[in-house]
């Protein structure tokens, strides 16, 4: 019987071979991709841009102060001029009427877009939402442009969609292995926000996902091995960065081994000080010698860093203690959203973000009553619970961080940028060689693939049809369906869901005669998951099945020894992933994805299926 080891066990066995050789690492891709790009505290060395800076600070009122410390969400398409649901919702939730409004009023200093609140519905349009945001600064008595942020990783999460270019996600560039491709991804992204007027993106993601049933980090992590992690984590700041955007590598000191979602609780991180500095320390000691500019909290509890058991956003030991006197770091600290109930649980809204400046926070993100959280701190300086001293070290970060962007010598964008830059032709070619290069053959025990059009031309495709992540791409299987025929087969797509009923099954085995292969889209598949049930109906008609992880790898581990002809993971479902993985399957591109994380079997989690690295080639 083979030797059985428990997850930490090989975990903490993996980590310790690897943790002398990660800074290393970590330095040769430095010295490997090239130059390094300015870093927030480089600029304290300039004492003419100090001095400059101060004096604005100097100039500012205290509630001016207070504002540069926020970066707040805001409703519409318009800085001025938003749609009537969209007035009505920041009225009621900010009590402002528009973006403009909301600057003016509490002098924010950031600004974060979102989907949602229907900041991003094409690019022309976010480039003038963005300058109409900064004009909305410049007419403010101190004339300080704002920070645009935005959560743009790629991969299932995405605010900016098509015809921006969508790339491949943290764990696909895990899988593809290739520091050159990081980085290029990075840049091509990075390019595109910035031509739009978003000058702060939140990523790379710096987290080991060491636990797969992690709920909240999962394929946003570049993998499980803390040394890869940390090259791809420095490989992405310098495209990100070398691109004129601010890289912001989250979430410190590292959400990968959670199983609680911090948006819905507070996760406890159990890794001792050693496994910490083993596990999840790596990735961001590389991110800082990256010379990163920005750095985001996480909304957890590691009692081995802080026994007070204060989440990280709030620990002075963890964000003073570790982050900026052990690690060095002196660039920006953002929170993770305020708005996140792991944040929430022990303390007030209006104590939070005292306890966050008073940790070693510099700016404070998306809380979720801004009029509470910005009198919380303004009332919290003039009591004397907050220096004015404090705020403005803050402030000066800010301000550095401001100045190397270029914000202060001009913080506006062109129409003529977002054409010569957004979506174009090369950038799009390099997401699909990119994309094909991630895609991952985990199973192909008879050798049925490549697909030939000779002897399978007839393709159905069914499955799960999430959501896009830009709201801008899919549904998959159309995609997958749409991107057969274009390569010569004849396909047809049916939606099955997440989680098809009996009707449902039946109809798709119903679609498969008379089809010579089915393809079939599995979306985080569990043991009680009808998506096995859909397989296994599907696998007894006789007709081959070839199975595609859209999300998750991990799905491999519960269709492994069900019949199926091949299974494949691609990481996500943005189009040009599944493309990309339709041009494996049908042999226009070589399988070259290896796994980044390990596969565990289904029925015994403590044994590996497929390991880190494993993959297929034709």
């Amino acid at each position: 019987m083979p030797h059985r080891t428990s997850r930490r066990t090989l975990l903490t066995a993996t980590a310790a071979a690897t943790a002398a050789a990660t800074a290393a690492a970590a330095t040769g891709v430095l010295s490997a991709t090239g130059t390094a790009s300015a870093h927030p505290a480089d600029a304290s060395t300039n004492a003419s841009t100090d001095r400059r800076l101060r004096r604005i600070i100097a100039g500012m009122s205290l509630e001016e102060k207070v504002g540069q410390l926020f970066v707040m969400r805001v409703y519409g398409h318009s800085a001025t001029d938003p749609d009537q649901a969209d007035i009505d919702a920041n009225l009621k939730e900010i009590g402002v009427r528009t973006a403009a409004e909301l600057v003016a009023t509490y002098h924010v200093g950031g600004i974060i877009y979102f989907t949602w609140a229907h900041n991003t519905r094409d690019p022309h349009q976010i480039a003038a939402l963005s300058n109409g945001i900064q004009r909305a600064a410049l007419a403010g008595r101190s004339r300080v442009p704002l920070l645009i942020s935005t959560d743009q990783e790629h991969g299932i999460v995405c605010r900016v969609g098509e015809p921006a270019t969508l790339l491949p996600g943290a764990m696909a560039l895990g899988a593809g292995g290739s520091r050159s491709d990081t980085r290029r991804a990075a840049w091509i992204a990075g390019a595109e926000l910035a031509a739009v007027g978003i000058n702060q993106n939140y990523a790379p993601d710096a987290d080991v996902n060491v636990n797969p049933a992690n709920p909240v980090i999962g394929v946003r992590s570049f993998g499980s091995d803390p040394e890869s992690v940390a090259e791809l984590v420095a490989a992405q700041v310098k495209g990100y960065q070398g691109a004129g955007v601010a890289a912001t590598a989250k979430h410190f000191p590292g959400h990968g081994d959670t199983s609680t979602d911090s948006h819905t609780g507070l996760p406890v991180i159990g890794h001792t000080r050693q496994q910490w500095e083993e596990l999840d320390a790596p990735p961001f000691r590389a991110a800082i010698r990256a010379r990163i500019d920005s750095v985001m909290t996480a909304h957890i509890v590691v009692p081995a860093l802080d026994p007070s058991e204060d989440p990280a956003t709030l620990s002075r030991p963890i964000l003073t203690g570790i982050l900026r006197e052990e690690l060095g770091y002196d660039g920006v600290v953002v929170t993770d959203s305020l708005g996140m109930e792991g944040v929430r649980t022990k303390y007030g809204d209006d104590r939070v973000p005292v306890l966050a400046l008073l940790a070693g926070v510099d700016q404070l993100l998306n809380p979720p009553n801004l009029s509470v959280a910005w009198n919380a701190v303004l009332e919290a300086v003039r009591g004397g619970e907050i220096s004015e001293a404090r705020i403005d070290a803050s402030i000066l970060r800010i301000l550095r961080l401001k100045t190397k962007l270029g914000l202060f010598r001009d913080p506006f964008v062109s129409g003529r940028g977002v054409d010569r830059t957004v979506g174009v032709r090369k950038h799009l070619l390099d997401a699909d060689r990119i994309a094909e290069r991630t895609t991952t053959l985990l199973a192909d025990p008879g050798a049925l693939l490549p697909l030939s059009r000779r002897t399978h031309r007839r393709l159905l495709v069914v499955g799960a049809d999430p959501a896009s992540p830009s709201g801008t791409t899919g549904p998959p299987t159309t995609t997958l369906a749409g991107a057969f025929t274009e390569l010569g087969f004849s396909a047809t797509a049916l939606s099955t869901g997440t989680a098809p009923n009996p009707a449902k099954i039946t109809e798709a085995v119903a679609a498969a005669q008379g089809r010579d292969a089915v393809v079939v889209a599995t979306y985080n598949i569990t043991a009680g998951s009808t998506q096995r049930t859909l397989v296994d109906a599907l696998v007894a008609t006789g007709i081959p099945v070839v199975a595609v992880a859209i999300r998750n790898p991990y799905d491999a581990a519960h269709l492994t020894g069900r019949g199926l002809a091949a299974v494949l993971a691609t990481y996500s479902w943005t189009d040009v992933e599944l493309r990309a993985a339709a041009r494996v399957i049908a042999g226009r591109a070589d399988p070259e994805g290896r796994l980044p994380v390990p596969v565990q079997r289904a029925d015994d989690p403590a044994r590996v299926l497929y390991p880190v690295g494993h993959g297929l080639s034709y």
